[in-house]
């Protein structure tokens, strides 16, 4: 005799397979400076209105997260290291972690009820390839396991 309890579980599981199978995913590519980064398209359902100097796009989703992917020029001359320390120093945001390596830089933390992740790679032809993600504290169940596997697909020449 099967429990109820291991029906129910096993129902769940088949559920969240099947959910995981249908999520498309989209990959990004900026024109300007080949920033890219893949993200679930079936959670930022909301694309922005793009900058005019074509720099990245924005998505919303339904329940208030937001994606940035942009690339810039490196005017100021920025390493991964300046640009953690004037993110420190800065102390407009909870900063809870910060990393930052050769050519890369991670930020993370809260603004208000707010959590934001960002991502920076420093590319070699003068450029620096960004990604944002913010979402509401409440929701970090939702997003934190997403966050990663769409930090490490932002990519720049």
């Amino acid at each position: 005799m099967v429990k109820p309890i291991r029906v129910l579980f096993i129902a769940l599981a088949f559920l969240s397979l099947t959910q995981a199978a249908t999520a498309e995913p989209l990959t990004y590519t900026n024109e300007r400076f080949g920033t890219s980064a893949t993200f679930p398209a079936d959670i930022f359902t909301q694309q922005q209105e793009p900058p005019e100097n074509g720099d990245g796009l924005t998505w919303q989703s339904a329940d208030g997260a937001s994606l940035a992917i942009f690339g810039s020029y490196n005017a100021l001359d920025e390493t991964p290291r300046s640009r953690q320390a004037t993110a420190k120093a800065a102390g407009e945001r909870e900063l809870t972690y910060s990393k930052a390596g050769k050519n890369w830089l991670v930020l993370s933390g809260f603004e208000g009820n707010v959590v934001f992740y960002e991502r920076y790679l420093f590319g070699a032809s003068g450029t620096v390839h960004g990604l944002v993600l913010k979402y509401p504290r409440s929701h970090k169940a939702k997003y934190d396991p997403l966050t990663g596997k769409i930090a490490t697909s932002l990519k720049g020449p």
